[in-house]
């Protein structure tokens, strides 16, 4: 289990929920519970899902031949979850520079009303051609900016690992 202090349940549920879904049987692994893969994936899912909020869809790719890579994933148990159990996924997009984004999914056990897992994903804005990264332009990034405002108005330490987040030269950056 993870050395990072879980916030309480009610202040995670009273973040909008991003997903919800039940642990289906082939969600299970040989130790008889989720597999990480699914938690991976739960936050995974709810990132995408931001990010088509913010803007970044199939058409921002298209159109304009940017997108986001994910560059990094840290994942922190702190309960198992089985078959039949309800999760809600609840992620604040929580820093950004010029040309990247640190997010946190924190997946709600809503069977046994408890924190599950903490997925912390980092993510590159790329140009789709270049493949190299590329900052985000100012209407995405004003948008990203308001999720990181509301995400600083959380008054509990939100569970990140300290092992990643965004670099900056200097303290200047957003």
């Amino acid at each position: 289990m993870s050395p990072i202090a879980p916030p309480a349940y009610v202040d995670v549920e009273r973040l909008p929920a991003l997903l919800e879904g039940t642990v289906e049987p082939g969600f299970i692994d040989l130790n008889g519970h989720m597999n990480i893969r699914h938690y991976l994936d739960a936050g995974a899912q709810s990132a995408d899902i931001i990010c088509r909020r913010i803007g970044i869809d199939d058409d921002y790719r298209a159109r304009r031949r940017l997108g986001v890579f994910t560059a990094e994933h840290h994942i922190s148990y702190f309960t198992e979850m089985h078959e039949g159990d309800r999760f809600t996924v609840h992620t604040l997009w929580i820093d950004r520079s010029e040309r990247a984004g640190h997010l946190v999914a924190m997946v709600l056990d809503r069977t046994d009303e408890v924190l599950s897992c903490v997925v912390e994903i980092a993510l590159v804005h790329v140009g789709m051609d270049s493949r190299r990264p590329a900052p985000f332009p100012a209407d995405i990034a004003a948008v990203i900016d308001s999720w990181i405002d509301d995400a600083r108005r959380v008054n509990w330490d939100l569970p990140l690992s300290g092992a990643m987040g965004i670099r900056r030269p200097d303290a200047t950056a957003r």
